[in-house]
């Protein structure tokens, strides 16, 4: 699997060394920091800018990609055994899914259900979350029913992002919980919100449309972690 990007790439490099078989560099580095990176244990490899460019697809790679091993989904049942999950419902841009992983590891969530796809393309939303993917466990179930069932089985209450909710501030969160975001045209399916336990929002100071599902997201974490 290929990252790149000098963020992501120094992420791994701090936290998961162990993980990257070959680091290419395409820009120049201190002879300090290139003699630290040489004794890391892997491969280094020297190429040039266009190279670099062919090999990211003319991604901003900054001079930085690492080759690393690939990143296996987690079980969903191993999933419904934590205590905070947050579940993606229909979301599909690879910028914000890696943006609420960034959000949702930092903020003490324990893992993600990604509905809605088949797959999911790890190498962009490993970049997109500036290497936290490979901190926070997460699952790809293609029925987002199946995952608020196995959920709600293993005890969570459901939670759900919603125009018609309460204020997030006024709810007292306790035991296992499980947090659902929808997509920000289509929202949480109606046939979801009709099974939820309670359905939440960010109240807005001002007059205006919405969040974006990221920055909404990142909120409504921090408001249910229990302290």
């Amino acid at each position: 699997m290929l990252i790149y990007g000098k963020q992501p790439v120094y992420y791994l490099l701090e936290h998961h060394r162990e993980k990257i078989r070959t680091l290419y560099l395409a820009k120049e580095v201190e002879q300090k920091e290139y003699s630290r990176l040489m004794r890391m244990g892997f491969e280094i490899k020297r190429i040039p800018g266009a190279a670099a460019q062919k090999m990211s697809r003319s991604g901003n790679h900054q001079g930085f990609l690492a080759d690393t091993d690939a990143i296996a989904p987690a079980a969903l049942h191993a999933l419904a055994q934590k205590e905070f999950v947050v579940v993606l419902c229909g979301i599909t841009d690879v910028g914000n899914i890696g943006a609420i992983v960034r959000s949702a590891y930092a903020l003490g969530a324990d893992g993600i259900v990604v509905t809605g796809l088949k797959s999911l393309a790890f190498e962009a939303v490993l970049r997109s979350s500036t290497g936290a993917l490979y901190d926070l466990p997460v699952n790809v179930t293609t029925n987002l029913y199946d995952a608020m069932t196995e959920l709600k089985n293993a005890g969570h209450t459901l939670y759900g992002a919603i125009m018609e909710g309460v204020d997030v501030r006024s709810v007292a969160f306790e035991g296992k919980r499980a947090l659902l975001l929808g997509s920000e045209g289509a929202g949480i399916p109606a046939r979801a919100v009709r099974r939820l336990d309670q359905g939440v929002k960010v109240s807005m100071a001002h007059d205006f449309d919405s969040l974006n599902v990221s920055a909404a997201g990142a909120i409504l974490i921090d408001r249910m972690r229990i302290t």
